[in-house]
């Protein structure tokens, strides 16, 4: 983590801000056990906004307390990172729901620029310029559910790429199968179809952590991500072939007229 100070060191929300990006970006190792002292010292701050600052994050599950005024950054497992993928498959069907049907003609060329900029960044390698419109283009998808619902799904995205990072699932390698990803759950929203653009999210977050779950694992069944993958759009079990231990990709129906159709 960088040693730069915060310029206000009394201001819990720029000490906040700092922190957390610190453990979602791995700055800060997970499982990491370290002290106030030494958090206040690398930070820049007094220990007062920095007490306030671990407090809310506590409140998030990326701090946990120890005793004698320690913290200990939150470990990755696949208890969280599936409970973390299952609740998004959830929360973002019910979002996707609301948003499809209201997206306008400016909300879709705009989805198609966020996509552009993402090929743009990933062709280059940079993946510190790709998450900004990565986020963006997925938040455009559920932006209709109200801004309880958005906070939640954001905080979850931000978690969801603590994750990806860390085990290389935003690897430039692993982009011709992303944008593709990408690109279907965009032409079905562009079409109307609200269960094709669910299925294709579903399916998308399900390589994802399948593929995360397998760095940990690979012996582990995801039954609970499959079960809310079934749940939720069990057109996505067949699509992944989730099956097994691990999801593998197929070829989206690239005709959301077509995907209706049957």
């Amino acid at each position: 983590m960088s040693a730069e100070p915060i310029r206000d060191g009394q201001n819990v929300a720029l000490v906040h801000d700092r922190l957390r990006e610190a453990i979602l970006r791995g700055e800060i190792a997970p499982g990491q056990i370290t002290s106030q002292v030494l958090l206040a010292k690398q930070l820049g701050v007094s220990r007062t906004p920095l007490r306030e600052a671990l407090r809310m994050l506590q409140g998030e599950g990326l701090v946990l307390a120890e005793p004698n005024r320690r913290i200990r950054i939150a470990e990755f497992s696949i208890a969280d990172v599936e409970q973390l993928y299952a609740m998004r498959v959830a929360l973002e069907a019910v979002a996707i729901s609301a948003t499809v049907p209201v997206l306008t003609p400016e909300d879709i060329g705009e989805l198609e620029g966020l996509m552009a900029q993402m090929d743009h960044y990933m062709r280059s390698e940079d993946l510190e310029r790709m998450a900004g419109p990565h986020a963006e283009f997925h938040a455009r998808f559920v932006a209709a559910a109200g801004p309880r619902m958005a906070s939640t799904i954001a905080q979850l995205f931000d978690h969801g790429e603590r994750y990806r990072r860390a085990y290389g699932a935003v690897y430039p390698g692993r982009w011709p199968q992303r944008r593709e990803e990408h690109r279907a759950m965009f032409e079905a929203a562009a079409a109307g179809d609200v269960a094709a653009t669910v299925e294709r999210l579903v399916a998308h977050y399900a390589h994802t952590a399948t593929f995360v779950i397998s760095k940990l694992d690979a012996s582990h069944e995801p039954e609970l991500l499959r079960t809310a993958v079934q749940v939720v759009a069990p057109g996505a079990i067949e699509a992944t072939y989730m099956t097994g231990n691990r999801a593998t990709r197929r070829a989206p129906r690239r005709d959301a007229a077509r995907a209706r159709a049957r």
